[in-house]
């Protein structure tokens, strides 16, 4: 639990000490053809290429926070990589490889866990792929 409620992948770094590429942030998106949340799981210093997950996925487009806390059960801020109300499309950044070890949301602005990108990929089961 931090002290302060990080709401960005850089207020987080700061917190833990960290690069903020170490900040495994949750993106959701909406795909437009079915509703379903897509997940896409990027390093902190990065940003998604909505056509790279389109490319993957189907066409996407924003997910408003009202989307977001009924898809997942969190507020944006607080979205865990897990744990999601209704499973999401998961995709996973390949940019977090870089680290040996990765931080994410645990359901809270407050809340964040420590674990390794390999670890991500067998907690979601989420193919890995080049989303920046």
């Amino acid at each position: 639990m931090l002290d302060d409620a990080c709401r960005t992948a850089q207020q987080a770094a700061d917190a833990l000490g960290i690069a903020v590429g170490q900040i495994a942030k949750s993106i959701i998106f909406r795909r437009k053809s079915d509703e379903s949340a897509v997940l896409v799981i990027t390093s902190g210093d990065k940003r998604v290429d909505e056509k790279k997950v389109d490319a993957l996925v189907g066409k996407t487009g924003r997910a408003d926070a009202d989307f977001v806390k009924s898809r997942t059960g969190f507020t944006i801020g607080g979205v865990s990589p897990v744990g999601h109300l209704t499973p999401p499309v998961v995709l996973i950044d390949r940019e977090l490889f870089r680290f040996e070890e990765i931080w994410a949301a645990a359901g809270h602005p407050h809340a964040v866990f420590q674990l390794r990108p390999h670890d991500l990929e067998k907690l979601t089961g989420a193919p890995v792929a080049d989303v920046v």
